[in-house]
């Protein structure tokens, strides 16, 4: 039985030094993200968009997780079973802060997965085009990741623990990106108190408790 849902979002990973989606001019090489994205991206210019998330996996190897990350793998270990982790991110920072079981509704960088057999699999650093899946031998492998258009992965599972729980926390997440942004319109209906972790208040009124501050401070004060 899950007691406590954690969602977490950007805001916990970046003050390991991992930039975020966007870089400071919005673009990457010339191109917006949702161009590099999408899984119309992805069938105009596979190369591309595998040299996009070979950058972001070689970035995401050399960072470390904080205090935040640790707190809430130290909070599982005391909990077990009866708190379920799910993250937007898919930096795998919670996985190397010790924390087990982390449902990542958006992919993972680690991992790469079959368009034609939907096999999945361990993500070498580099992936290409020309990449045989193991499982089928199709030249449809792809960063297992979510993209915009697609559906979050683990969306059964994540209802079913937040319709049970009696606590939910969302940290580090603006709450701006649907189905996410529900989670905690459905845990406080069904009886959940819910606290925000966040740098600056979301201004939604189901959190009746929040804590503000950078995560690394904030999360183990929470």
């Amino acid at each position: 039985m899950v007691d406590l849902v954690v969602l977490t979002g950007a805001g916990i990973s970046a003050e390991s030094g991992l930039a975020t989606f966007r870089d400071a001019g919005g673009l990457w090489e010339g191109h917006r993200p949702e161009e590099v994205a999408t899984p119309e991206a992805f069938a105009r210019d596979a190369a591309l968009v595998h040299r996009f998330y070979n950058a972001r996996r070689a970035q995401a190897a050399e960072v470390k997780p904080n205090a935040a990350h640790a707190a809430l793998a130290a909070l599982q270990r005391e909990l077990g079973p009866r708190m379920l982790l799910v993250t937007q991110n898919v930096d795998g920072l919670h996985e190397a802060a010790g924390h087990e079981d982390v449902v990542h509704m958006h992919g993972a960088l680690n991992r790469a997965s079959c368009g034609a057999c939907d096999a999945r699999w361990e993500a070498p650093l580099v992936m290409a085009p020309e990449d045989e899946c193991a499982s089928c031998g199709a030249q449809e492998t792809r960063p297992d990741i979510v993209w915009f258009g697609e559906m979050p992965q683990h969306m059964e599972r994540i209802y079913a623990a937040l319709e049970g729980a009696s606590h939910f926390a969302a940290i580090g997440t603006s709450g701006q990106v649907y189905p996410a942004a529900g989670f905690v319109d459905l845990a406080a209906s069904k009886g959940a108190a819910c606290w925000e972790v966040i740098l600056a208040p979301s201004g939604n009124p189901w959190f009746e408790e929040i804590v503000t501050g950078p995560a690394t401070e904030a999360v183990p004060i929470w």
